[in-house]
């Protein structure tokens, strides 16, 4: 992946981070802190300065530098998406990216998460949004539909999303409102779910 690319992906999701930190924080409001928007404004403003830096390596040296950087400054969740883009940088190709590697580098990356959370779907975190995502991934370009990866990849995000309101929150700081969980979406499933459609509308493009 060029580093024109890595830009443009940093600075997609940081407007998305910029534009819904406010309203995340208010989801946030009903299960934890009050904060996870503003926690996630300050890890992409974390990459964004880091940006130029991170351009110049190579994607797997790139990933797992965001992703240490996103752990260090981005409270809460943070530790998630620093190992998220850890794990992908881990199997990154040394060459051009193709689709078949996009998909191995989004599940070893959810694989992090799962292990780092132990935890798995149905739990009321972002791996509600991630593991949908990771699997339409994998169906579609098995099947190959590989022109069809960005759209089911929206569809399950939004559909794992969803459904988070109807699961009892069981990790965090939110299992402790297990009862009062129920009806409220999950903050980090709902911040992962914005951060995968900026992306793919990158990625698109």
């Amino acid at each position: 992946m060029p580093g024109h690319m890595l830009c443009r992906l940093i600075d997609a999701t940081a407007v998305v981070a910029r534009q819904h930190a406010a309203q995340l924080d208010e989801v946030d409001r009903a299960l934890g802190d009050a904060d996870h928007g503003s926690n996630l404004l300050r890890g992409m403003r974390a990459l964004e300065a880091a940006r130029e830096r991170l351009a110049l390596l190579p994607l797997g040296a790139a990933l797992g530098l965001a992703g240490r950087i996103v752990s260090e400054q981005m409270p809460g969740a943070g530790r998630f998406y620093g190992v998220l883009l850890e794990e992908m940088g881990g199997c990154a190709p040394d060459g051009p990216v193709t689709t078949g590697d996009l998909v191995r580098m989004v599940e070893a990356g959810v694989a992090g998460v799962r292990r780092a959370g132990a935890a798995a779907p149905g739990q009321k975190t972002m791996l509600d949004v991630l593991c949908p995502v990771a699997d339409a991934l994998r169906i579609a370009h098995d099947a190959g539909d590989d022109h069809m990866l960005g759209t089911r990849a929206l569809a399950a995000a939004a559909a794992g999303l969803h459904r988070t309101s109807r699961c009892l929150a069981t990790k965090g700081r939110a299992a402790a409102r297990r009862e009062e969980s129920l009806g409220h979406l999950d903050p980090g499933a709902c911040s992962c779910a914005l951060l995968i459609g900026a992306v793919i509308a990158v990625l698109e493009q």
